[in-house]
């Protein structure tokens, strides 16, 4: 067995079999939430600009709708595999009911090096898994949204896609789009902001505030950069960060603006220089000597193989799944905290659904209301989280396994006034 052991999916129905014995709910609930209701697979002819045919293949994996339409993003990468598209899509039933939203779960995906694609290939290929889908989503089927790879363009691509097939506008169906398009300028920061909301809450409860505690981040994109740029605002210090390629660490703390000037200018945090600046990689930035660890790159960084050579006390989960379970449990009888990724990077599908409810009244709140409402329902759910937590028992539960059945719980009574078990 390697090193990083249990995969993602094992991971999820791990914790949400571990769930389901905590809330004592019947062996029924595991058998329907452990496997999607639907799975859909397409193949997407594109013609790229050498004139020959390509076909990419994607998925739509639609996980439970037992409160609401499948609402999940989409994901271009050209690893993305439909047992990993399959444990995110089970990861946002559970995300999705633990912040009180009125969705199931669902993710896709496309099998894609989207960085070698012309722009005119990437409007084709994302047109072409719009119209793919298109008998199988809707404002009240399916809503997807962005995720690694794709973005609010991504996104405008699709609607348009869509609105041409259905006949009329429906800014509905998809979130995230850009702000001219019936998007919120919250979107772009929403889960970053999560991010930093969930850190700073976390650490008045450990540390009595936020203020002057150190932060590495791995993974320096959307959720990485705005995660770190409020954790700034709030107090903490950034000494650390990294990109796909490495990154650079500075126990003094880095100018975040400058980072993302030569990020945005180089392609790569690596070329930032300053003083007591050194260059590491995306192994090293996890077991720095920080208080709080940010891992917003992919899944499975976090593994039995390093877990013990972590040094952060408090570590909140940007990416989905970046922690396995054999991860978990050594970091746990530690005494370190994990926000789990279905609380901790919410703030994304928050702000989707904020998004969703303006969209299907035609009616915008501005910047600072959209915030703040956003803000309101993140404090909500980490309340509700750290009360599920104290009385499961912080020593023999993680934070994790609570959120579960906080979310369980929600899923459950769904599904029983329902009649479905």
């Amino acid at each position: 067995m390697s090193l990083r052991g249990t995969t993602f999916l094992e991971s999820v129905l791990q914790t949400l079999k571990r769930a389901i014995e905590l809330g004592g709910y019947p062996q029924e609930v595991y058998e329907i939430l452990s496997r999607p209701q639907r799975i859909i697979t397409v193949n997407i002819p594109v013609r790229m600009d050498n004139g020959k045919i390509q076909v990419f293949t994607g998925y739509r994996v639609q996980h439970n709708n037992a409160l609401g339409p499948y609402k999940g993003g989409i994901r271009f990468h050209p690893e993305v595999t439909l047992e990993e598209d399959i444990a995110l899509a089970t990861v946002m039933t559970f995300k999705n009911a633990l912040n009180g939203l009125p969705y199931g779960g669902g993710k896709g995906a496309v099998a894609v090096d989207y960085k070698k694609l012309s722009k005119r290939e990437l409007e084709e290929l994302s047109r072409g898994y719009a119209r793919a889908l298109a008998p199988f989503i809707g404002p009240e089927v399916d809503i997807p949204a962005p995720d690694v790879g794709t973005d609010p363009q991504i996104m405008a691509w699709m609607v348009d896609e869509y609105s041409k097939i259905a006949g009329r506008n429906v800014p509905g169906v998809f979130t995230a789009k850009p702000v001219i398009l019936w998007g919120n300028p919250v979107r772009e920061y929403s889960t970053g902001f999560g991010v930093a909301v969930w850190a700073r809450e976390a650490a008045k409860k450990l540390w009595g505030g936020i203020e002057g505690k150190t932060v590495a981040v791995q993974g320096f994109g959307n959720v990485g950069y705005w995660g770190a740029y409020w954790l700034e605002k709030m107090g903490a210090k950034v000494v650390a960060v990294t990109d796909s390629k490495g990154g650079v660490y500075n126990p003094n703390g880095l100018k975040l603006t400058d980072v993302k000037a030569v990020k945005d200018k180089t392609g790569t945090v690596m070329n930032y220089d300053s003083p007591g600046t050194r260059k590491i990689t995306n192994d090293e930035v996890l077991e720095l000597p920080v208080d709080i660890l940010v891992p917003a790159a992919l899944e499975n960084v976090i593994h039995r193989g390093n877990a013990n050579n972590i040094k952060a006390k408090l570590i909140v989960e940007g990416a989905n799944g970046p922690t396995t379970a054999d991860a978990e449990k050594i970091l746990h009888s530690k005494g370190v905290w994990i926000l789990p990724d279905l609380a901790a990077n919410a703030g994304g599908v928050v702000m989707s659904y904020l998004e969703w409810v303006e969209n299907l009244q035609w009616y915008f709140w501005d910047e600072e209301e959209t915030r703040n409402k956003l803000e309101r329902i993140l404090l909500d759910t980490f309340n509700r989280v750290m009360n599920r937590w104290n009385k499961l028992g912080t020593s023999q539960v993680t934070i994790r396994e609570a959120a579960y059945v906080e979310a369980v719980d929600r899923i459950y009574n769904a599904m029983k006034v329902r009649g479905w078990i």
